[in-house]
């Protein structure tokens, strides 16, 4: 892809989706991502002092974006709101690499970031909200959706698409119910 002037630090945000994507959390690399947009290896650190604080930003832009998937999901079906969250949630990870595990990713939780913090907030409010505030509900349509994003980014479903696992996640939420 290569960078060509403009915003660098947007730019490695998205890149890091791209490589999440790609290669996963325990891959991620600071230097992968420059290597991908073919900068050098310290412009990144110009934006991000380490990679935890550019992992913080890809935290804070994943939380966020989920959160519209979902909330476009949840609009377009509103009276099978917390199957079309499981199934946007699926849809979602499968396309940017970046479900709960980014979004709270443990090397995270000693780093102060007021954006990120009020990204996942918003998030799980939302996800509360749709589960009407039932955090048992909440903990099993994340489970049940992430298990499946995870299965279809491990070949386990390797003549299904996304949308036939998605529609296996919104089924198995509204089950929960």
């Amino acid at each position: 892809m290569g960078y060509h002037h403009g915003d660098l630090r947007a730019a490695l945000i998205r890149t890091s989706f791209e490589l999440l994507a790609e290669c996963g959390l325990s891959k991620f690399s600071v230097a992968a991502v420059a290597r991908r947009l073919g900068v050098s290896s310290a412009a990144p650190y110009r934006h991000f002092p380490d990679r935890d604080h550019l992992l913080s930003a890809v935290s804070a832009a994943a939380a966020s974006d989920l959160r519209e998937a979902m909330l476009t999901a949840v609009a377009a079906n509103p009276d099978d709101g917390l199957a079309a969250a499981a199934g946007a949630y699926v849809r979602y990870v499968v396309r940017t690499g970046a479900g709960i595990h980014v979004i709270f990713a443990t090397e995270l939780y000693a780093l102060p970031d007021d954006a990120r913090r009020e990204q996942t907030r918003a998030l799980m409010t939302t996800m509360l909200d749709l589960t009407g505030h039932d955090v048992r509900l909440l903990e099993a349509t994340l489970a049940v959706a992430h298990g499946y994003a995870s299965l279809i980014q491990q070949h386990f479903f390797s003549k299904d698409t996304v949308d036939d696992v998605a529609d296996r996640a919104a089924a198995a939420a509204r089950a929960l119910v």
